[in-house]
């Protein structure tokens, strides 16, 4: 196991939890939730467990800081595709939105996973600061959509979480895990893959259609 040294300034401790998001950004990639663990993310790590501990509390809470920074990460593309009096159609917004929703799909599988698996287990201070990071960027957004299409905010946030709702059930189609892999054969069932950027551009035009009619 590799030497741990704790960190003592703030900056110090900033680098060991991006090592820390990293490791389990990795796992989540290649294994379902429920199969990463503090011991394995630690393991990763080089690290004990109880080094782990020096810095979260619970698997939750590392998840909750991957799911904020793939979140705001995911609102500054749209904002910076999207800019202020760019004056592009309904048809245009549904392609870039479609290109960056495909961009940053971790944060739809997150979301499938975010209010009742890692909300319930975080504190609520976490939660707090998560949420209004959260509400920053919509509102942000909102703003920007509102501007752009000339609809009004209500509308806007309506859009805005259709768009995430359906992309969290499509990136759940698309990510499919070894074991439903393994039912489909077995079950002789040839389920073809969704194309999740095309299917979210026909999504994104159609919510366009009906807020700005």
């Amino acid at each position: 196991m590799a030497e741990f040294i704790r960190a003592r300034s703030d900056e110090q401790k900033a680098l060991r939890l991006s090592e820390i998001k990293l490791a389990a950004q990795r796992q989540f990639a290649e294994r379902p939730y429920h199969e990463i663990t503090l011991t394995t993310i630690a393991e990763a790590l080089g690290w004990s467990r109880a080094n782990l501990y020096k810095y979260v509390s619970t698997k939750e809470e590392i998840f909750l800081a991957l799911d904020q920074d793939e979140c705001h990460a995911y609102f500054e593309a749209l904002l910076t595709a999207l800019p202020d009096g760019a004056g592009f159609t309904p048809d245009v917004v549904a392609e870039i939105w479609a290109g960056i929703a495909n961009a940053h799909r971790d944060y739809f599988r997150l979301g499938e996973i975010l209010s009742g698996i890692i909300e319930a287990n975080v504190g609520i201070d976490r939660l707090v600061a998560f949420k209004r990071n959260y509400y920053q960027g919509l509102d942000a957004l909102g703003d920007r959509l509102a501007t752009m299409l000339g609809i009004d905010r209500a509308s806007t946030d309506a859009l805005i979480n259709a768009v995430f709702f359906h992309a969290v059930g499509l990136q759940g189609v698309c990510f499919r895990s070894p074991l439903v892999a393994q039912a489909l054969t077995e079950l002789g069932v040839n389920a073809q893959p969704a194309d999740f950027r095309a299917s979210m551009r026909d999504f994104i035009a159609m919510c366009l259609a009906h807020y700005t009619r």
